[in-house]
């Protein structure tokens, strides 16, 4: 999955995808880009991995009440099964005194598709038909982007400049091709949101060569109100940010939504080509992401 409403979509801005190779000084010191005292790369440890899964479940469990498992629940952490195999992406701020497990104020998870074909494949395929998908284009490399979320008092704009520089670098280092996952409405009852799922529907599902369905045992319709009566305005302003932002990249849904008991949400399925983010996005940054090429201090 992208990410759970109200954690680190609620701030995504949509310019921060930019054409970039990763910084050079910023590989060498295993980083991929600074702002300020926040610096953004991948988990060194297991034990940063466990603060990531900390921070997770502050806000998965503790502020949006998903479930978890009794012995994680016991421990503060939110884990699953792909925990082993993902990439953690970190933002961590430096002016936080202690060691880098104290410094973690958000996180993402990477999964490429030839990690994820080695093991038990992605977590958005108990969900969607993922494969079909991915079988129809067998010269592209996927990545699978999930578990995202920042704390309450990081969730800027500098916090999520960071994240997306980060999944963008990395996935030019690993030449992905698309980049997809789940993203959410809060809560597990469609009609709630049906004007926004109306306008996915009817404007935004992904054809052709992208098409892309939910599992059929546990597909949901979107087409909970007519084309004819969608106010397109008011279906954009009632949108998470996550999928405004993904809409304004150019990014596609699958056809059906899916409702996910466990993290109370109801979900769709992104679909973003990289061929087909916008070309105005594609040049925010500037072609070696000196946005953020601030010296080691």
């Amino acid at each position: 999955m992208l990410a759970r409403p109200g954690t680190a979509e609620a701030l995504a801005p949509a310019e921060v995808i930019a054409a970039l190779a990763p910084n050079p000084d910023f590989s060498s010191a295993g980083l991929f880009g600074r702002i300020g005292t926040l610096e953004t790369r991948l988990a060194r440890s297991t034990a940063e991995i466990d603060a990531a899964q900390a921070v997770r479940y502050r806000v998965f469990v503790e502020e949006m009440h998903a479930g978890v498992a009794s012995d994680h629940a016991a421990r503060g952490r939110d884990v699953d099964a792909w925990d082993e195999v993902c990439d953690h992406l970190l933002v961590l701020d430096r002016a936080i005194k202690g060691d880098t497990t104290d410094q973690i104020v958000g996180t993402y998870r990477l999964l490429r598709q030839d990690v994820a074909e080695r093991g038990a494949g992605f977590y958005s395929q108990g969900e969607f038909d993922v494969n079909s998908l991915i079988a129809r284009h067998p010269n592209k490399r996927f990545m699978e982007l999930g578990r995202s979320c920042v704390l309450p008092h990081y969730r800027t704009k500098r916090t999520l400049e960071l994240l997306w520089q980060g999944n963008w670098a990395y996935a030019v280092k690993h030449r992905i091709d698309v980049m997809f996952g789940c993203a959410s409405f809060h809560g597990t009852d469609p009609r709630e949101h049906a004007l926004a799922l109306s306008f996915l529907h009817h404007h935004l599902t992904a054809q052709g060569e992208w098409e892309a369905h939910a599992l059929p045992d546990q597909a949901v319709s979107m087409d909970l109100v007519a084309l004819e009566d969608i106010d397109g305005r008011k279906a954009l302003s009632a949108m998470p940010p996550l999928i405004k932002g993904y809409i304004r990249l150019g990014a596609k849904v699958g056809h059906e939504a899916v409702v996910d008991h466990a993290f109370g949400t109801t979900d769709v399925l992104i679909v973003l080509p990289i061929e087909s983010i916008s070309g105005r996005y594609l040049s925010y940054y500037g072609g070696d992401a000196s946005r953020f090429g601030a010296q080691e201090s």
